[in-house]
């Protein structure tokens, strides 16, 4: 089931929106305010966001560009404003579309669905927390900055992410990375690699969310992925 976040101060709008979107079948988070939806995008996953420009403490420009540098979602403006500066200011940063009040409800769903199979991951991407991994293009990015890994940490970090529900012993990631290096890789050797990776991923290497270790058995990933 999709998850919509929707960014909306006018509780009237945002009551009928809930309503229309659950009678869709997606599930709905809401935020008021600027400052509510950007502590929302912490610890939560969502599919597409429906913004509207004008917040009491601020403007929905502002989130999207959090959102997007957060998320990567598809954010469709909702605004009583529409001007061509604010249309193209919208998109210019990134928004996906961009809809006047008072809108219709089909049409809305309609550019919502167009807005997702646009937006859908390819099979080659991978999100957990705020570290997104282009497995294509073998890029890595934490934050929307790109993270340089040397050939054995992606390698050890795609190893996670083709077992993202699985423990992992360090005899499997010793066999893995051996076959990837061409060369012998001790057990010393996978504590380095293992702490390095978590340096250069984690928010805080100290308490590790996306590598954690499973006392006495091995790692696994943490359960905070995404992938479609």
């Amino acid at each position: 089931m999709k998850q919509i976040f929707l960014v909306e101060d006018d509780k009237t709008i945002a009551k009928n929106l809930t309503l229309l979107l659950r009678s869709e079948s997606f599930t709905v988070a809401h935020a008021s305010t600027r400052s509510e939806a950007l502590a929302m995008l912490t610890g939560n996953k969502f599919d597409l966001a429906l913004v509207d420009i004008s917040l009491p403490d601020g403007n929905g420009f502002t989130v999207c560009t959090e959102i997007k540098k957060t998320w990567n979602i598809p954010v469709i403006f909702l605004t009583a404003s529409g001007d061509e500066a604010s249309v193209v200011t919208g998109l210019n940063i990134g928004a996906e579309d961009y809809i006047t009040k008072p809108f219709r409800p089909r049409e809305l769903i309609a550019r919502i669905e167009t807005a997702l199979r646009k937006g859908r991951r390819s099979e080659y991407d991978f999100q957990i927390n705020k570290l997104h991994v282009d497995i294509a293009n073998g890029i890595v990015k934490k934050n929307g900055s790109e993270v340089f890994l040397s050939a054995l940490e992606y390698r050890l970090l795609l190893v996670f992410i083709n077992n993202a529900k699985t423990i992992l012993t360090r005899s499997r990631l010793l066999d893995e990375l051996w076959d990837a290096a061409g060369e012998f890789v001790n057990d010393n050797t996978l504590t380095v690699y293992i702490k390095r990776l978590r340096e250069k991923i984690e928010d805080d290497p100290v308490n590790p969310q996306i590598i954690l270790t499973v006392r006495g058995t091995g790692y696994r990933l943490g359960e905070a992925y995404a992938q479609e």
